[in-house]
């Protein structure tokens, strides 16, 4: 593939939102079989979907690619080219942390750099209007938590501003091109509820959260089962949202949302309100 091709599958990859790492040949020695120099690029799910590497299986590539983008720094694997003799293809043997051997045809050993490419993380905030302390307290710490704030509201009243204001009541929320980065959460308080998570529900963010009763959660759940939502996503609806830290103050409710959507981040586990 070409330069070009290369730049255009980078493009269009951050274009959609989906994170994705680069590796790199930077050092070969022996009869590696990759040139020095030689790029693939690997979505988060561990697809090739460009270039290669030559003597790195495609699968060993993909499980440290993932590796890279789940700690969001880059890393450099050695790869220990092994002769057998009789190998046709290459097969992984063994691997260490940052070091994979491989049985080929050749020798050598090669050294691969894989930068990640991770989209940005946006924290939308869908209001209702009015002044809202909690959506006034969420603008303000994802900002300092370096999430890309995005508000959905015709007429809030905030101390901070976002990054982004969409202040449109008719404002389409598909527009949003909601991507498994994003977190959202819903601070509609009843009126619109149902509404917003159906449209929300035709996308795929990372984390959705209502600000809500248990009761109201429960009503809006059965609604949006009345409308053929997928149970899927109405039991990944993060309702009465938050941690369960206690919070009592709309500061420590914001404080327990975001605790909730980073730890969703990192995939780890924090005990829901009740």
């Amino acid at each position: 593939m070409s330069q070009a091709e290369f730049a255009r599958t980078m493009g269009r990859l951050a274009e959609k939102g989906e994170p994705f790492a680069v590796a790199t040949v930077v050092k070969t020695e022996g009869g590696a079989m990759g040139s020095q120099g030689a790029k693939a690029i690997v979505t988060g799910t561990g697809k090739v979907v460009y270039g290669g590497l030559g003597g790195l299986p495609e699968s060993a590539l993909g499980s440290y690619a993932k590796k890279a983008l789940g700690a969001g720094v880059p890393r450099t694997v050695k790869v220990y080219l092994e002769q057998t003799g009789g190998s046709v293809a290459p097969v992984l043997k063994s691997q260490t942390e940052d070091d994979v051997h491989v049985e080929t045809t050749t020798g050598g050993t090669m050294e691969v750099y894989i930068e990640p490419f991770l989209p940005p993380q946006r924290l939308i905030l869908i209001g209702q209007g009015g002044k809202d302390d909690v959506e006034d307290a969420l603008v303000r710490l994802g900002k300092e938590l370096d999430f890309e704030v995005v508000v959905v509201d015709h007429s809030p009243v905030l101390a901070v501003q976002p990054d982004r204001l969409i202040s449109d009541p008719s404002f389409d929320l598909s527009e949003l091109s909601l991507s498994p980065s994003d977190s959202v959460v819903v601070l509609t308080k009843g009126e619109r509820d149902a509404a917003v998570l159906q449209a929300l529900s035709r996308s795929d963010p990372r984390y959705v959260a209502l600000v809500a009763s248990a009761k109201r959660a429960e009503e809006d759940r059965a609604r949006l089962r009345e409308m053929g939502v997928s149970e899927a996503f109405v039991k990944s609806l993060r309702s009465p949202a938050g941690a369960d830290i206690g919070a009592v103050t709309p500061s420590e409710i914001a404080l327990s949302i975001i605790a909730e959507a980073v730890a969703e981040r990192y995939e780890k586990k924090v005990p829901p309100k009740a």
